[in-house]
């Protein structure tokens, strides 16, 4: 019976990879397209998002097949109770995407108003933490998690950055207004993203020691 569970607890590690895999590309791809000016990879984002869709409905009947047919306690339940966390925050980093990936589209035409720097560095510390939140909990790696967290600061330090320097532009020239709100719009999505993420860790700490943000659970 053991052997059984570990090797459905293994399934499901391997789809909560292939999931977080997607979510990933999907922030990728709309950071290229945002770049690349390029509506095609704003495009392909929509794609990865239904793609993660479809992963999440299988998790979901995974964990609820385990649940009913092991009757796990303790830290077996902590675990398959993450699962199901995880993967609506992952859902939820693959839609943000998709509006990142729609607003790249409205401004694929026009020139920028500033050099993308800081937006970049966003996309790549939120990418960084999504991988590294699901290694830690395929691992269980409370120490990984816990550095996820607080790489959550490194972001919003980032996205203020990026908010003193668009309100700047619009001090500057307020024909600058209509794309430095979309701009910002892309970076506070960013910014979620990188919460989403920061829940993911927050309940790796959880499915390993029954602790969330230091309340016991279970």
């Amino acid at each position: 019976m053991r052997n059984r569970f570990d090797r459905e607890l293994t399934a499901l590690h391997d789809l909560l990879i292939e999931m977080g895999t997607l979510s990933q590309k999907s922030i990728e791809t709309a950071k290229d397209a945002l770049l690349q000016q390029d509506r095609q990879l704003a495009r392909q984002v929509y794609e990865y998002e239904r793609e993660v869709d479809e992963k999440e409905k299988e998790v979901e009947r995974r964990c609820l097949k385990l649940l009913l047919q092991q009757q796990p306690v303790a830290s077996d339940l902590r675990v398959i109770s993450t699962a199901l966390k995880i993967i609506t925050d992952l859902e939820r980093i693959s839609d943000q995407s998709c509006d990142i990936a729609e607003l790249a589209d409205r401004m694929a035409d026009q020139p920028y108003i500033k050099q993308l720097v800081d937006i970049p560095k966003m996309a790549e510390a939120v990418i960084k933490m999504g991988k590294e939140s699901i290694d830690a909990f395929v691992t269980s790696d409370i120490d990984l998690a816990q550095r996820v967290v607080a790489q959550d600061d490194v972001v919003d330090d980032l996205f203020n950055q990026v908010k003193n320097d668009l309100i700047a532009l619009i001090r500057k020239d307020a024909n600058n207004g209509e794309q430095a709100v979309d701009l910002l719009m892309v970076a506070k999505y960013l910014e979620r993203i990188g919460d989403h993420a920061t829940n993911v860790a927050e309940w790796v700490v959880f499915s390993i020691t029954g602790e969330h943000k230091n309340e016991r659970v279970l």
